[in-house]
């Protein structure tokens, strides 16, 4: 795929959210940027807000677990194939408080490609990074999995 198509992809990946699961829509999540190999993703902090007037921590984690879903829908679109994508396992630690906007950062490691791209079971563990400003407010480790359609 050539990189000048990358907005529509996003676009793309922006709709599968928003119909699939709604409250990415509610949270006003969008993918921001993808180079191929790293995704931002980005969410207003007005919809994602607690009493405290910081971001409530179940949406830092579901912004967070949707980056990395994205991340393998983006790989699987780069690699010309489709399967469904499920959350095996996952870690994550907060580490300061989101009182702007969060930018979410998560890249793409080389290992598994080889599965992705043959259209088998691959599994991946990515590391998903959030920011609010430049201050790195928690880290996501989240095992997925890209599971072939079946026959």
């Amino acid at each position: 795929m050539d990189p000048q198509d990358y907005p529509e992809l996003l676009e793309r990946l922006r709709r599968t959210w928003h119909d699939a699961i709604p409250v990415s829509e509610f949270m006003a999540i969008r993918p921001s940027a993808f180079d191929g190999r790293s995704l931002t993703v980005e969410a207003p902090l007005a919809p994602n807000i607690n009493l405290h007037q910081t971001m409530f921590a179940g949406s830092i984690y579901t912004l967070m677990t949707l980056s990395g879903w994205g991340m393998l829908w983006l790989q699987q679109q780069l690699a010309g194939v489709s399967g469904d994508i499920v959350l095996a396992d996952a870690h994550i630690r907060y580490l300061a408080p989101v009182t702007g906007n969060p930018l979410a950062k998560v890249a793409w490691p080389e290992a598994g490609q080889a599965a992705l791209s043959q259209g088998r079971k691959a599994k991946v563990k990515l590391e998903v990074e959030l920011f609010s400003a430049d201050t790195l407010c928690a880290r996501f480790s989240g095992l997925y999995v890209s599971l072939p359609p079946k026959g």
